[in-house]
């Protein structure tokens, strides 16, 4: 089964995506599971794990909904207010879905770069314990010191990062990144995403060797039993198709032995995430 562990639906309204300025007006409009499929399809891909864009309990009852009407969103990764005082209530409620199998915080808008640290949200990581969800980690390279720090306060609780921590791809200097990815990848309860690489470099200019460096780098560090291809849909199609960007992965995949390439396409994510078949 192979999965795609990283996209986003939403029904476009310009107040609740304000994150989606000029440069990406592309992505001014609604992106739905139908709009999916055929995508997915055409890249023999098999199901996909629905990501939040919007911190709201809202948003993350309507991606269970749309799970529960299309059978190829094999999951959902959610948003809770994990400092909220009712947490284990919202939890209780929501975890009777199946298909809920995590949780993110965008991380990364934070103004303070410890967030991760402050007590009140390790709190909330540690009430996802008792209900047996993930958590995906959103931060840019600069945060990869204090996500270790983080992380290693959970060892039986898993994560994963998403889009391999944002690599300055069109800065040019992945140095910092490089050791924070090292640092990160000794922690063995942590995964990664192979995703939302090409939006990190320019967007009109990229090359399969830019993005092919930062791949190297999650294979030398995490290895191929701790990675999962995600595309990113649709923020992707700001410097890609859908098949292109996807087709980065597979190709790279392409030699390396079958059964890496079966656990990097979807047997990672559906192990990670107890998917259903």
């Amino acid at each position: 089964m192979r999965i795609d562990a990283h996209q986003h639906f939403w029904i476009y309204e310009p107040r609740e995506y304000e994150w989606i300025d000029e440069s990406m007006g592309g992505l001014r409009r609604d992106f739905l599971p139908l709009d999916l499929e055929p995508r997915l399809r055409g890249s023999r891909f098999d199901g996909c794990v629905a990501v939040q864009a919007r911190q709201t309990l809202a948003e993350t009852r309507w991606l269970l909904e749309l799970a529960g009407q299309f059978s190829f969103v094999r999951g959902v990764v959610g948003w809770v207010d994990l400092r909220g005082a009712d947490l284990r209530d919202t939890l209780a409620g929501l975890s009777k879905n199946q298909k809920l199998v995590g949780v993110r915080h965008i991380v990364q808008s934070e103004p303070d770069e410890r967030f991760l640290l402050r007590p009140e949200f390790l709190r909330g990581i540690a009430t996802l314990e008792e209900f047996g969800l993930a958590y995906d980690i959103l931060i840019f390279a600069k945060h990869l010191r204090v996500a270790a720090e983080f992380v290693r306060k959970f060892p039986r609780q898993r994560f994963v990062l998403d889009h391999l921590a944002k690599p300055p791809i069109q800065g040019g200097d992945l140095r910092e990144w490089k050791r924070g990815i090292r640092e990160l990848s000794d922690i063995p309860n942590v995964m990664a995403k192979l995703s939302g690489l090409v939006t990190e470099a320019d967007w009109k200019e990229w090359t399969q060797e830019q993005i092919v460096e930062c791949l190297d780098v999650a294979f030398e560090c995490f290895g191929a039993a701790r990675l999962m291809i995600g595309s990113d849909w649709p923020v992707c199609t700001l410097a890609g198709t859908y098949e292109r960007v996807m087709g980065i992965v597979t190709d790279y995949m392409g030699q390396r032995p079958v059964i890496e390439q079966d656990a990097v396409l979807g047997g990672n994510a559906k192990r990670f995430w107890k998917l259903g078949v």
